[in-house]
């Protein structure tokens, strides 16, 4: 009797973790509810050359504060192995037609399902030079991981043994992903760094960009997209990152963003 009340009683334990696994991922609707992302081993329409796009979409999702584990699940962490559905799949698809250079950035769940997908184009005609510009307007798109509390309370009840990392390993990954703040006093913001000639700035705990920057010939001087869709120029300054503001009568103010 009391074997069999034993086994019931575990039953229901696991039956209770099958559920939660299974609420996790109902919330986990979009790309910024993941933590753990890993790259195709091979971009879907690429042939022998990937042209760089693997190392450029690594260092842009990095920056963005996801975790790129390795193909090989062999080497992934403890805390993925034990749930594998908490990775998502990154491919960049070759949808290139006959006058300009076109990519798809497609993330997929554990079951194959499309998260999201976006599409970009470039004028510029090189292979190598075209496909790492399309991906870096796509990447543009692509929020901060901002994983759901529901995905990281459901990891941490199924793991009994979470891997403990090293002092150096938390240094290192602290340093890698910390980010430099701004504000002007009213809004706080703080530097994402894409790549060498491109950086966002995004508000408190949004994955929405407050303002895009691209790099001009000029240095230390940015083309610069905002929110609000329109486009400005903006700069640094002693330090400081100034935006140059579009106003309703067509002049423009200086809003500085100063470094916290």
């Amino acid at each position: 009797m009391i074997k069999k009340y034993n086994k019931v009683i575990i039953m229901k334990k696991f039956s209770i973790i099958i559920a939660a696994f299974c609420i996790t991922f109902s919330y986990a609707q979009k790309v910024s509810d993941y933590k753990y992302i890993v790259l195709a081993e091979k971009f879907t329409g690429f042939k022998n050359d990937l042209y760089g796009l693997d190392t450029t979409l690594s260092k842009a999702l990095k920056a963005k504060q996801y975790i790129v584990v390795a193909g090989n699940k062999n080497d992934w962490p403890s805390e993925v192995t034990s749930n594998p559905c908490s990775v998502l799949n990154a491919d960049v698809i070759n949808d290139s037609g006959f006058l300009k250079n076109k990519i798809i950035l497609e993330f997929k769940d554990c079951n194959n399902k499309v998260i999201e997908s976006h599409k970009a184009s470039t004028s510029i005609k090189e292979f190598e030079a075209g496909y790492q510009d399309a991906l870096r307007q796509a990447l543009v798109k692509i929020p901060v991981s901002n994983p759901v509390n529901v995905i990281q309370q459901t990891q941490t009840a199924a793991i009994e043994e979470p891997a403990v990392a090293s002092p150096a390993n938390e240094s290192s990954s602290a340093s890698e992903n910390k980010a430099e703040k701004f504000s002007n006093g009213k809004v706080n913001l703080q530097k994402i760094q894409i790549d060498n000639s491109q950086f966002i700035l995004v508000e408190g705990n949004s994955s929405v960009p407050f303002a895009t920057f691209k790099a001009t010939t000029k240095k230390d001087v940015f083309r610069v997209k905002l929110n609000s869709g329109n486009s400005t120029i903006g700069y640094y300054e002693n330090g400081n990152i100034v935006i140059e503001i579009p106003m309703s009568n067509g002049e423009y103010s200086k809003e500085v963003f100063s470094s916290k």
